[in-house]
């Protein structure tokens, strides 16, 4: 009976938890994506006042625009600008994901959330202030180094002690990225995490962590793909379960490598094919949004413990003929079917494979772990765009769907490897 109450607790200050982090990652990204539907417009306003800066980082999008052979006009131009802004903040991103999980092993979740959560609002107070592109630059630089939070939020899901609800924490997390005043939403988190959230990582494992080791094992991108900091700290995992973990961390790259490529090649295809307006952009990624929102609130959440890496490849299958219809889509309809495939394994892959690397590693890990994986995200989202939008103009719209299409045998090749071993 004292077993039942203690599950019983445990599940009710899970649940606790997870609300908190749900509200804190959805004001986190109202203030991060409040400047998305502004990008265009501010890099307009800075190509007309001459900046050195702005010039200088004009130069090499021009420079790649002709390697491939991108048609000089406007949209593309600033597509392209901002895919080369978002490919700097992903790569800070990939830098700073891992140290902030691991001194988050050493000296805690909360304090080092509200660190990162300081670091975004000065960043929001370097915009607000900034008169120059240097300035506008410095602030998205600041909130790369700073977007660390994330990777601290998932580590704080996979603090949890109840596995239900630890897994419909990671699917909350999911919807909570689909949410789309950046310094008054960062100062009502920094609020928010100074007065509601507890500490979930105990003293006593606090005392018990190594803290974060060589710093090469976090900045070194072939020592993060083998998880070398995680076999660095006190009680490490077994050589099963680390094979298991690099496994699933390159299922992720690879999967956020291709994914991303074609989302932003997307953009180009539904302009250049069925000329599209901002407009129709817009409700198309709304549908997206909803769509993947119904999934992961209806289907994704309800996935058992044991059953993820199933979901995960049904997910990456349903990619293959999602990408085939969108490549070769002659009409709208088209489109619209491939994109509703698109949309359901968007919903699925990122959550299920995060609920899957949370089950490794002990209590003093989670951090390290779960920023190592936000980490390798953010290295295939700065690079897949750029690979993929130069097969696109190199080799065409058709081609780069369909080699793309195929190349997610990849991923699922190496999911196979862990269909032997039962999950946790």
């Amino acid at each position: 009976m004292s077993n039942l109450n203690k599950s019983v607790e445990d599940g009710g200050a899970s649940s606790k938890v997870i609300n908190i982090v749900f509200v804190i990652l959805l004001l986190d990204l109202l203030g991060f994506t409040l400047i998305l539907p502004l990008l265009p417009s501010i890099l307009d306003h800075y190509a007309q006042t001459g900046d050195v800066v702005y010039q200088s980082l004009q130069s090499v999008v021009d420079w790649f625009r002709e390697a491939v052979g991108i048609p000089m006009e406007k949209k593309y131009n600033s597509v392209l600008f901002g895919g080369l802004i978002g490919s700097l903040f992903s790569l800070l991103q990939f830098l700073s994901s891992p140290i902030t999980g691991a001194l988050s092993d050493h000296y805690g979740r909360r304090p080092l959330l509200i660190l990162t959560t300081l670091g975004l609002m000065s960043s929001y107070a370097v915009w607000a202030v900034s008169q120059s592109f240097s300035m506008f630059l410095l602030f998205r630089v600041i909130g790369g180094i700073c977007k660390g939070n994330v990777s601290l939020c998932t580590a704080i899901v996979a603090d949890l002690p109840c596995a239900k609800v630890r897994n419909r924490g990671m699917v909350i997390y999911g919807l909570a990225m689909i949410a789309l005043l950046a310094l008054a939403f960062s100062g009502a988190d920094l609020l928010f995490i100074w007065l509601m959230l507890p500490e979930t990582l105990t003293k006593d494992i606090k005392a018990s962590s190594s803290g974060f080791g060589d710093s090469g094992d976090l900045l070194n991108p072939i020592s993060l793909f083998y998880f070398t900091a995680v076999t660095r700290t006190k009680d490490p995992p077994s050589n099963e379960k680390m094979q298991k973990l690099q496994v699933l961390g390159l299922v992720y790259f690879c999967y956020l490598f291709l994914f991303s490529g074609l989302e932003f090649t997307l953009s180009f295809l539904t302009h250049e094919r069925f000329q599209f307006t901002s407009m129709q952009q817009g409700k198309m990624f709304f549908f997206i949004g909803t769509v993947m929102a119904l999934i992961q609130g209806g289907y994704a959440r309800r996935i058992k413990p044991g059953h993820h890496i199933k979901a995960v490849r049904l997910a990456i299958i349903t990619l293959i003929p999602a990408f085939i219809l969108i490549g070769l889509s002659w009409n709208v309809m088209m489109l619209y079917m491939g994109l509703m495939l698109y949309s359901f394994a968007a919903a699925i892959v990122v959550p299920c494979l995060s609920t899957l690397v949370s089950d490794h590693g002990s209590a003093n890990q989670k951090g390290t772990v779960m920023g190592i994986l936000r980490s390798l995200g953010a290295l295939a989202r700065a690079s897949g765009p750029i690979v993929s939008s130069s097969v696109y103009w190199i080799a065409g719209a058709q081609t780069c769907f369909l080699v793309t299409s195929a190349s997610f045998i990849v991923p699922l090749v190496l999911l196979n490897s862990c269909k032997r071993q039962k999950e946790e």
